[in-house]
């Protein structure tokens, strides 16, 4: 059974730093790309980032520059650094995998995703 814990979330000022971590278990990860979402109450769950197999990754423009998503698959855990937090990126952040291999535009949607974990939860005071 396939699982994604996530943890590191919880309150930090406007211009500090968090880590987030996602934990994989019940299959090997390191063949497949691993993305991370967020969602705010009433909202839909939007693209936060998304790494490839191989290290390569992708940001949605709201945190490029900021965030970075990375992956040890030797631990099966993928990361993302959130620096220079700002207000708005308050939000429940959620680790997904797929059912399948693959890399593209298309791995910034949800619905290229089966797997989701719990959630943490970032929020950022101004």
């Amino acid at each position: 059974q396939v699982q994604l814990v996530e943890s590191g979330g919880g309150l930090v000022q406007a211009g500090g730093s968090l880590r987030l971590s996602c934990a994989a278990s019940g299959r090997t990860f390191s063949t497949y790309t691993m993305g991370w979402f967020r969602q705010t109450p009433g909202k839909e769950r939007d693209f936060v980032a998304a790494i490839r197999w191989s290290g390569g990754s992708t940001y949605a423009d709201s945190v490029k520059g900021r965030f970075t998503i990375s992956r040890d698959n030797a631990k099966n855990t993928v990361y993302l650094q959130m620096n220079s937090l700002k207000p708005e990126d308050t939000a429940v952040y959620y680790c997904a995998a797929p059912a399948s291999r693959g890399w593209g535009p298309s791995y910034m949607s949800v619905n290229e995703y089966d797997y989701w974990g719990q959630g943490t939860q970032v929020t950022v005071s101004s």
